[in-house]
């Protein structure tokens, strides 16, 4: 019945002549009419069904997770808790960062993924962490090959890292490092530094991004 009215609507307005405005104006009222008459017979928990729209997940449109930098957000969020990837990741925060902000340790998480990514290095967040570990100026994460003991002391600081590591892993976007794939202190200025495109400073790190390779270089 509704779509019968729309395409009578639709008939009338071509049928009419511009100037006869009154005589539009006429038959849409009545059109417009016979559409609402047909609508108050639809029962109410129908018509809400026909109007609202199911979450965007079951429309099968993608949604990123949303996460605000925060502390107090952090805290809202429930313990966290994962397998040996999630270990890895949430170890490599604590030590690397745990006095850093939110940020700083979405930050540095984001360079372990974005490193995961890139096929110049290893394809696992363990893998990633641990590389070159055990030989002499290969670590590539430091607190893997300092000598000191990884005993986790600050039940905070890690209940805290641990939230970041899974935000991470569930899909967080990463949008503060610029693709970055390195960092360092800013008490320390290493060598590779100098080559590296500075994307991004957050709290005490320097963020970079290495150069593309090519065949050429």
């Amino acid at each position: 019945m509704i779509a019968a009215a729309c395409v009578a609507a639709q008939l009338a307005l071509v049928a009419i002549p511009a100037s006869a405005e009154e005589t539009m104006a006429s038959r849409l009222g009545a059109v417009l009419s016979q559409e609402r008459a047909a609508l108050s017979v639809v029962p109410d928990a129908r018509m809400a069904q026909l109007t609202s729209l199911p979450p965007a997940g079951e429309r099968g449109i993608q949604t990123e997770p949303v996460v605000i930098y925060d502390d107090a957000y952090l805290a809202s969020l429930p313990a966290a808790s994962g397998n040996d990837q999630w270990q890895c990741l949430a170890e490599a925060l604590y030590f690397e960062a745990r006095g850093e902000s939110v940020r700083g340790l979405f930050a540095v998480g984001e360079v372990i993924l974005n490193r995961v990514d890139n096929a110049a290095y290893p394809g696992s967040l363990c893998g990633v962490i641990n590389q070159g570990t055990g030989r002499r100026y290969a670590c590539q994460f430091s607190y893997t090959c300092d000598g000191k003991s990884k005993a986790i002391h600050e039940q905070a600081a890690w209940e805290r890292v641990g939230k970041v590591a899974k935000l991470l892993l569930d899909g967080t976007p990463r949008e503060l490092t610029g693709g970055a794939t390195h960092f360092h202190t800013t008490a320390v200025s290493p060598s590779w530094s100098r080559r590296f495109t500075r994307t991004a400073t957050i709290g005490a790190h320097l963020f970079y991004r290495e150069p593309v390779r090519t065949a050429s270089n």
